[in-house]
């Protein structure tokens, strides 16, 4: 079948390569048919619509890469291309065969390299290419694991050669990234492409990853029903930290980061509410020299100090061990048809780029006379150093590298210049040829190596871009082998598990994602309450009689935007002079503006939603999909604002109207979503001590002070507007708004949940559910605390409260002592959960200077 004058392909044709659709005599290859009969059934705006579905899913999803040094920041959304990647299963199998034999070798090698060394003895491999790799850890140097297989996870990327067969491009050992994204990217192009997986033999993923559930089960070093099994994340800013956080969910096991972990006595534990829970297995993904900063990197608060002993001592698994970034070594490249004559007396089943490590002076010769044809690589590049493209250096550029290898010839290998082949990407209405890359992952079983069917593939950005990166801004595509069977399995991501998972209840629960929950109550808790104040007074600012009378209004005015600064914590803000020794009350749309937009300015609305998005990101893997919907609408809400040239107090208004309403919807959602044995609990302690504390802070704002008969009406009936209790109040006194009864409504109805006392007795109710507090036969210093407020608040009198001490005083005294004792309880009571919960400053130092030469 010809398709050269279908519109969809006129402009695909311009340069041929090798392309991956399509022959040399622009037939349709017979791999690909039914996909384009398909495509061409749905139409091109059935395509351009289901390519917009894909894109509303991922973003619905929440499917993020980090982008470093983004201008438009962390997060990027992940882009998935319509148009899948296929293989058909014959030439699958041969390209399985290659990535279980290469898996074989590799492990031999790591096995080798910290083992007996036989490579460099026999003058296999020259040692410069193994010692000159900062991969090679000294640390791990004869460590003996309880599993044969070394190598436990390993990722290669291929792309297709000049010679029609795909070629290893790449190895990726330590902690290889994108089963996560493949996952996702079959999910979606299930949903989306529902019709065409019907009509194909597309293999599953589902087997693999079964299998790979048992895998973590099974290398445990104790052979108990369910070892406890861990994912260790950089963290939230790390590139693929979506992965993390969606694998953590899927499998269903802890996703921790190294604040979560400690050694003792040998054994690695992870800090939980209860205390320590021994870990046996860690899935890392945090690289080599950042897992021990006791041995390996002492900067790194990544990792773990002492867990290369743990692993010495065989007391719990890595995967992939600590070391096996070595492998990730492009010198080894040119060695490896040797080293698998010599391991396994074959003949290497997959082919490689032509590769010449210039610390043989044949090869470097040959590399110095042709280097404006070649592709040159450190052979390390763990410190990101960069890849120099021959053809695309200028003459100064190529001469200053020649001198560059002349000085460390062992550092550089260069490699030949190929042209990946190209696949169709459907953009904009039409299809053209972007070059890829396709990640494979095979895994260690027990009768050898098992393959992933599948996988993540890349495209470049751009047409004619030979740069395939999703650094770069590359798309990805779902990776279709398509089977002989018209019976394959149908998709199927759930099993069955041991007897039990391995994270069982509140006492379980990572102390690092306790603390997130925790200060995630806190940070929605504040963002509600301080925009709902800012709200009222921007109302206050906009309303007639303030724009008619500012004189007036003035005092009223004054009042509230001290409380603005009082609430926010934006000092000195309108309580004094600015650094400028300008008083900001002179221009409150300045200030006003600056609490609610300025993101550096700390306590401002805009840098405690920032705050509220870092600690919410950070537990991702507890999310549902209806969570990050609504989480991503606040924060498209927030950009619009920020994005806006002319700010002003109705486009103010507006938004935090918006705000408002979409945080109480996630508020809802945390709640419906979230079991309380996952950390709920802790939310919730968060959320009661936040509003407790700035409703303590707002009534001392407001109340403490007595103003004259207009104004204190004025002023009680903002607090009670800004708290949502105006109407309550209305229906509950059916009076003239007096001081007395705000107070009893406000600090003191216990039917009430908007009142201090409501919100203390349940606060009192759930800390007594803590691990801590549910073991001890007395109080913790947090229930002494909570305790001692609210029974000073039960204990008090509203009417001696509202009561003006001394003939010439304008302060209710007994107010104010009691509103400073409840918030000097409450302050303590949050240093006291942090320090029992929360404590990660454990830290150790390097004994000896890992630099110094032994």
């Amino acid at each position: 079948m010809t398709v050269a004058t279908n519109a969809w392909f006129t402009k695909y044709f311009t340069d041929y390569t090798y392309d991956e659709m399509f022959t040399p005599d622009l037939s349709v290859k017979e791999d690909w048919q039914e996909l384009l009969e398909n495509f061409k059934r749905i139409g091109i705006d059935g395509l351009t619509q289901r390519q917009n579905d894909i894109n509303w899913l991922l973003e619905e999803n929440g499917v993020t890469y980090n982008v470093y040094n983004d201008p438009n920041g962390l997060n990027r959304p992940w882009n998935l291309n319509v148009v899948p990647f296929i293989l058909q299963s014959e030439e699958w199998r041969q390209i399985e065969k290659g990535l279980k034999q290469r898996a074989h070798l590799l492990d031999l090698v790591l096995k080798d390299i910290y083992g007996e060394r036989r490579l460099i003895k026999e003058g296999i491999v020259p040692h410069e290419v193994i010692y000159g790799h900062r991969g090679f850890l000294r640390q791990c140097d004869k460590i003996n694991y309880k599993i044969d297989k070394h190598l436990l996870l390993y990722a290669a990327d291929l792309a297709r050669g000049s010679d029609g067969r795909m070629w290893v491009v790449n190895d990726r050992s330590q902690a290889p990234s994108g089963m996560g994204y493949a996952l996702e990217n079959r999910a979606t192009a299930n949903r989306v492409l529902a019709d065409v997986f019907a009509d194909m033999n597309i293999k599953r993923l589902s087997e693999f990853f079964k299998e790979f559930n048992e895998f973590l089960l099974e290398v445990s070093p104790e052979k108990i029903e369910n070892p406890n099994i861990v994912i260790l994340t950089p963290g939230s800013h790390n590139e693929t930290y979506f992965e993390h956080a969606y694998l953590a969910s899927f499998l269903g096991y802890p996703l921790v980061q190294g604040n979560d972990l400690v050694v003792r006595d040998g054994f690695l534990f992870m800090k939980s509410l209860k205390g320590l829970k021994r870990v046996h297995v860690v899935l890392r993904r945090v690289d080599d020299v950042f897992t021990d900063p006791l041995e390996l990197r002492e900067d790194s608060h990544l990792g773990v100090a002492g867990l290369l002993d743990v692993v010495r001592r065989q007391n719990v698994a890595v995967v992939n061990p600590i070391g096996s970034g070595v492998l990730e070594n492009p010198g080894l490249i040119p060695f490896m048809p040797a080293i698998c004559k010599f391991f396994l007396n074959e003949e290497l089943q997959l082919p490689q780029i032509a590769s010449w490590w210039c610390g043989q002076e044949k090869e470097k010769k040959y590399v110095l006379e042709n280097l404006s044809n070649l592709v040159v690589k450190p052979i390390d590049r763990t410190n990101r150093e960069h890849i120099h493209f021959g053809s695309l250096m200028s003459e100064k550029e190529l001469e200053d590298l020649k001198k560059e290898i002349i000085k460390k010839p062992y550092h550089f290998v260069a490699q030949e210049r190929i042209s990946f082949s190209t696949t169709p990407n459907y953009s904009k209405g039409t299809f053209e040829p972007r070059n890829m890359v396709a990640r494979t992952f095979t895994m260690a079983g027990k009768n050898g190596y098992n393959v992933m069917p599948g996988g993540l593939v890349r495209v470049a950005p751009e047409r004619g871009k030979l740069r395939v990166s999703n650094q770069r801004g590359g798309t990805s595509k779902d990776f279709w082998i398509i089977g002989d069977s018209k019976n394959e399995e149908r998709q199927n991501y759930s099993w069955n598990r041991r007897t039990a998972v391995s994270v069982s209840g509140l006492d379980d629960l990572p102390s690092l994602t306790a603390e997130n929950l925790y200060w995630a109550g806190r940070y929605v808790g504040r963002t509600l309450v301080n925009a709902r104040f800012l709200r009222m007074v921007l109302k206050q600012m906009n309303a007639p009689d303030t724009v008619a009378n500012q004189q007036a209004c003035s005092v009223k005015m004054n009042i509230l935007y001290k409380a603005v600064t009082q609430m926010t914590g934006t000092y000195p803000g309108f309580m004094d002079k600015d650094k400028a020794g300008n008083f900001a009350i002179d221009n409150p749309l300045k200030e006003i503006i600056a609490v609610v937009l300025d993101k550096n300015k700390q306590g401002s609305l805009a840098n405690t939603m920032m705050m509220f998005s870092n600690s919410y990101y950070s537990i991702r893997n507890l999310w549902s999909s209806d969570m990050w919907r609504v989480f991503e609408n606040i924060q498209k809400l927030w950009r619009s604002l920020e994005n806006e040239k002319d700010v002003t107090v109705n486009k103010m208004i507006k938004t935090l109207n918006q705000l408002i309403t979409r945080l109480i919807a996630f508020m809802g959602l945390i709640e419906e979503s979230i079991m309380v044995e996952q950390g709920l609990l802790l939310y919730f302690i968060g959320l009661q001590l936040e509003q407790s504390m700035l409703t303590i802070t707002k009534c001392r704002s407001l109340l403490v002070i007595k103003q004259s008969g207009q104004t204190e009406y004025e002023i009680l009936e903002s607090l009670l507007s800004s708290h949502e209790s105006l109407n309550i109040y209305r229906y509950s006194y059916r009076s003239f708004i007096r001081v007395e009864p705000v107070i009893s409504l406000l600090l003191m109805d216990l039917k009430y949940p908007r009142s201090l006392t409501f919100l203390l007795g349940r606060l009192q109710k759930d800390i007594a559910r803590l691990p801590h507090s549910k073991k001890s036969d007395t109080f913790m210093q947090y229930e002494k605390n909570v305790f001692e407020a609210f029974s000073s608040l039960r204990l008090a009198n509203s009417e001696e409260l509202a009561v003006v001490g001394g003939e010439n005083s304008l302060i209710r005294e007994d107010l104010d002592m009691l509103l400073e004792k409840l918030s000097d309880l409450l302050f303590e009571t949050s240093q006291s959960i942090s320090n029992t919960y929360f404590n990660h400053t454990y830290k150790q130092s390097q004994l000896v200077d890992q630099n110094f030469p032994l």
